[in-house]
């Protein structure tokens, strides 16, 4: 039985971070239970980094993130991991002074992100409505597009140059912990053996923790439709903001000839290969047709994922406060890649005992904030 310091559990964004973090530091294999790494919700992400998406906490993570995916170090990538997007948030009329007073929030964290009267976004993003945009929006300029399968991969090399394991089709079925090491058997019957457990597993984050014999966090799986078509004929959308509504309803992102479209569902669903339904996606082309001078004459391909959250929809990074040897790494919501490498970083911090890293620290995250123990009280 190969033995390691720290077994990771998931091999999508929040497994392969915490791994290029802890495998400089320690033994490390990663198991995952698909036949490729990222197969669920890192592999089916919006990929835009966002600094005003999410609680403080983990707009400060996020923050911290792009420090890093903006400058990575020679050989993370061969080329950038981030390019300029851009993000609108339209609201109504009756929504302006809510729509104001977030601006000024997220403008205490990032001091870009700017309130524009209705003229303004209209000239930004003209394919918006008048009325949809009656109140004016929020602009983050700094908002960008994310290459997840280059941020992916550059964490699982880097883990893997450090001497980190993969093990693919290794879905954990039981754990025991006894003498202070776990012994983790896999479905092909094979057992690894770790001093700790770092659960990454996304959906099955709470499924994991029951078999060490943890209390559940309260993680919901929470399903998502994404879908793309074309845009109009003619239409250059290369340098278009993606537009979201101030009611997260609906959002259309530029891609390349085409625009990604969701109706920002989230649907409690059971851990599971997530699936679109057709309504989800038809009322999302009602949303964005009332909202935007678009009309969506063919879906050209669709997909679901799961985006998983607990009560506070903060992130979950600690050890579990009774099963000893156990640390926690769910909980990312929608919002994995944008805080992957800081999350990672905090993560592996906190695993070695070290406490969170001072960057981090400083933006204002707190251990308490992301401990599992929160959920005791």
């Amino acid at each position: 039985m190969q033995d390691f310091d720290f077994a990771i559990v998931g091999a999508g964004i929040a497994g392969v971070s915490a791994a290029f973090h802890l495998a400089p530091n320690a033994k490390v294999v990663i198991l995952e239970r698909e036949h490729v790494a990222a197969y669920h919700t890192t592999g089916r992400s919006a990929a835009l980094h966002s600094e005003t998406y999410g609680s403080a906490e983990i707009r400060a993570i996020t923050v911290a993130s792009g420090r890093f995916y903006r400058n990575p170090p020679q050989g993370f990538a061969d080329h950038p991991l981030l390019t300029p997007r851009g993000a609108l948030i339209a609201g109504r009329a009756e929504q302006k002074a809510a729509m104001q007073k977030s601006a000024a929030d997220y403008a205490r964290l990032v001091p870009s992100v700017r309130w524009l009267e209705p003229a303004e976004a209209l000239k930004l993003q003209p394919l918006l409505k008048a009325e949809t945009a009656g109140g004016g929006a929020i602009f983050e300029p700094e908002a960008d597009d994310m290459d997840v399968a280059a941020i992916h991969g550059g964490f699982l090399k880097g883990a893997r140059a450090a001497g980190a394991v993969l093990r693919l089709n290794s879905e954990v079925t039981a754990l025991d912990r006894r003498d202070g090491r776990w012994t983790i058997w896999l479905k092909d019957g094979e057992e690894v053996g770790a001093a700790n457990i770092i659960d990454a597993a996304g959906a099955w984050a709470d499924v994991l923790g029951g078999l060490a014999g943890c209390v559940p966090v309260g993680l919901v799986p929470k399903r998502r439709t994404a879908f793309t078509f074309d845009a109009p004929l003619g239409l250059d959308i290369a340098n278009l903001p993606m537009v979201i509504d101030f009611d997260e309803t609906w959002y259309i992102k530029p891609e390349v000839g085409q625009f990604l479209a969701s109706p920002a569902d989230e649907t409690p669903s059971e851990p599971c290969d997530a699936q679109p339904e057709e309504m989800d996606v038809a009322i999302a082309v009602d949303r964005i047709e009332t909202g935007t001078t678009l009309q969506i004459r063919r879906i050209k391909n669709k997909w679901a994922g799961l985006r998983s959250f607990v009560s506070d929809k903060n992130l979950v990074a600690g050890y579990d406060p009774v099963v000893e040897g156990f640390f926690w790494l769910a909980g990312q919501g929608g919002y994995g890649i944008q805080t992957g490498y800081a999350a990672g970083q905090l993560a592996a911090s906190l695993a070695l005992g070290k406490g969170l890293p001072k960057d981090v620290a400083d933006l204002g995250v707190t251990e308490a904030a992301l401990s599992p123990g929160r959920f005791a009280a």
